[in-house]
C-alpha cells in the first residue's frame, strides 16, 4: 500500500473512533495527534508531548488496532513520536508485543512520565512546585476521572469544567493536582496564572481594608486568567466580609469565561457558614473527590518517588510501606523519606530489617490514628449487640443501619476523618452514603430529644476507651 493510502486509511480510523467516542472525548485526545508518515507495514503519528503520547497509548491503543485491522484487514505497526519546538523526536514503537503486554484502561501508571518541554523563556512559576506536574502524578482507578478532568481543564482553561473543584482527605494530592493544571498552562501558553492559599488570600484582603484600597487585590485576582485556591474551607471560620469579597471573585472570573480551581478537604455541601448562593456556585461546575489510595497506586507511588531520587529501595520494603501506610500520599512519602535519610547519612543500603525498625513508630502511629474509627464502631456495635462487621456489611435491614448511621455521625463530629475515608472505614462505602447517614441522624436530633443524651453517652465511652 503506497503512502499516500496509509494516510487515507489514518484519517479513515480516525472518522470511525470519532463516531465511537463521541465528538467531546474525540477532540479531547485527538485534535492534535498528527500523521507523520509511513513506511510499509507501519504508520507514524505526531505527539506534543510523552504525557499525551502515553495516554493514547494505555487508553485508545486496542481500539485503534482494531479499527484499522477491520479497514485493512491486517495489523499496522504504529509507531508513535513527540513532535517539540527544537525537533527532538521521540518514538515509541508500538510492536504486537507492546499491543498485547498495554495495561488496561484503569491500570496505574507506574513510572513517572516525561515532563512538557518548557518554553525557553519561561522561567519556573514563583508561586508553584517545579516538581507539580502531571508527569509525576501517578495514576490509578481512584483518581483516573480527577486526573483526566484536571488534564482537559489545562488544555481548555475557562470552557467546560469551570470553577473545578477538588476535594479529599489530608495528603491525598489535592495541592500537586491543582499546580499540574496551573504549571503546564503557564508553560504552554500566555495565560496569567495565579496560585494562592486561602490564608495568603485572606491576609491580602486584610492589607487591603487597613490600606483602604482594594483596587489591587481585586485587580489581581478579578484579572488573572487562571486563580488556583487551596483550602477553601478555612474561609468558614472568618468573617462574612471576606466571604463576600471571594464570592465576588468567583462571579467575576466565571462570568469572565476565567479558570477558577479550588481545593477543600470537603465536599461543598459540608462546608459550614457558607452562603447557600456560593455553595451552589460550587456545584455549578465539576466536582471531583480523591480518596486513599489503593495498594497498587501506593506501591508505584514509592517506586517513582526512589527513581526520581537515584535511591535504590529494595521491592520488600516497598511493599512493607504500601501494606502498612494507606491513610494518604503524604504519609506515605514521608515514611519513604525516613529511609533515604538513613541511607544517604549512614551510606548503607536498607533492608527490610531495617526499615522495620525504622519505621515502627510510624506504623505503630498510624494504627493508633486510625484507631478512632475502629473505636466508634467497636462501642456502638457493643451497644446494639452486634459486630463491627456488621457495621461494615452490605446488610439494610434496619437492625444494622440506624447503628451504622449513628456511627457514621459520630466519627464525623469526634474525628477530622472526611466523608471519603469515613466511608473507606465502613466496608467502602461512598461519600454521599456516610453524608445521607449523617443527614439523616440530624433530623432525627429534631424529633427525638432522648438521641442526643444517647450520642453524648458513646462520646464518652469512645473517649475513655481511647485512653486506654
Amino acid at each position: 500500500m503506497a503512502e499516500l493510502d496509509y494516510e487515507g486509511l489514518w484519517k479513515e480510523t480516525l472518522s470511525r473512533l470519532q463516531t465511537e467516542l463521541g465528538e467531546e472525548e474525540f477532540s479531547g485526545w485527538f485534535t492534535d495527534v498528527k500523521y507523520l508518515h509511513s513506511s510499509e507495514n507501519s504508520i507514524t503519528i505526531g505527539f506534543p508531548s510523552s504525557f499525551h503520547r502515553d495516554r493514547i497509548k494505555s487508553r485508545y491503543l486496542n481500539k485503534i488496532k482494531t479499527i484499522i485491522k477491520n479497514i485493512n484487514g491486517k495489523e499496522i505497526q504504529i509507531e508513535l513520536e513527540i513532535i517539540s519546538d527544537n525537533k527532538d523526536k521521540k518514538t515509541t514503537n508500538l510492536s504486537n508485543k507492546d499491543i498485547s503486554d498495554n495495561k488496561p484502561e484503569n491500570s496505574i501508571t507506574e513510572k513517572s512520565q516525561e515532563a512538557p518541554i518548557k518554553k525557553p523563556h519561561k522561567k519556573q512559576h514563583p508561586q508553584m512546585r517545579d516538581d507539580y506536574t502531571f508527569d509525576k502524578y501517578i495514576i490509578g482507578e481512584n483518581n483516573n476521572f480527577a486526573a483526566n478532568a484536571a488534564i482537559a481543564i489545562s488544555r481548555n482553561p475557562g470552557t467546560a469544567y469551570n470553577p473545578f473543584f477538588i476535594y479529599g482527605g489530608v495528603g491525598l494530592g489535592k495541592t500537586h493536582l491543582m499546580q499540574a493544571i496551573g504549571n503546564y498552562i503557564y508553560e504552554n501558553s500566555d495565560n496569567k496564572v495565579i496560585y494562592v492559599t486561602s490564608e495568603e488570600f485572606m491576609n491580602e484582603y486584610v492589607q487591603g481594608v487597613q490600606g483602604r484600597d482594594m483596587s489591587a487585590l481585586r485587580n489581581k485576582f478579578r484579572h488573572t486568567d487562571v486563580l488556583l485556591i487551596d483550602d477553601i474551607q478555612f474561609f468558614q471560620d472568618r468573617g462574612e466580609a471576606i466571604k463576600e469579597e471571594f464570592f465576588h471573585t468567583f462571579n467575576s472570573l466565571i462570568m469572565a469565561k476565567r479558570q477558577l480551581v479550588m481545593t477543600c478537604d470537603r465536599p461543598p455541601f459540608e462546608l459550614k457558614k457558607f452562603s447557600d448562593r456560593l455553595i451552589n456556585r460550587f456545584g455549578n461546575g465539576l466536582l471531583v473527590d480523591l480518596q486513599p489510595p489503593r495498594y497498587e497506586v501506593r506501591y508505584a507511588i514509592l517506586k517513582s518517588t526512589a527513581e526520581n531520587r537515584r535511591v535504590d529501595i529494595p521491592d520488600e520494603v516497598l511493599d512493607l510501606i504500601s501494606k502498612n501506610i494507606s491513610s494518604n500520599v503524604r504519609d506515605l512519602i514521608g515514611a519513604l523519606q525516613k529511609l533515604i535519610s538513613y541511607t544517604e547519612i549512614m551510606g548503607q543500603p536498607v533492608t527490610l530489617e531495617i526499615a522495620q525498625q525504622k519505621l515502627r513508630d510510624i506504623f505503630g502511629s498510624r494504627r493508633q490514628a486510625n484507631l478512632s474509627i475502629e473505636t466508634i464502631q467497636k462501642v456502638v456495635s457493643d451497644y446494639f449487640s452486634l459486630s463491627i462487621n456488621d457495621l461494615k456489611g452490605k446488610r439494610k435491614n434496619q437492625k444494622v443501619v440506624y447503628p451504622r448511621q449513628l456511627a457514621m455521625y459520630i466519627c464525623r463530629e469526634m474525628t477530622d476523618f472526611s466523608t471519603t475515608e469515613i466511608g473507606e472505614a465502613f466496608g467502602g462505602r461512598d461519600h454521599t452514603t456516610v453524608m445521607y447517614s449523617i443527614e439523616k441522624i440530624q433530623g432525627l436530633l429534631i424529633t427525638d430529644p432522648m438521641l442526643d443524651s444517647t450520642i453524648e453517652n458513646f462520646k464518652r465511652q469512645i473517649k475513655e476507651l481511647s485512653t486506654k
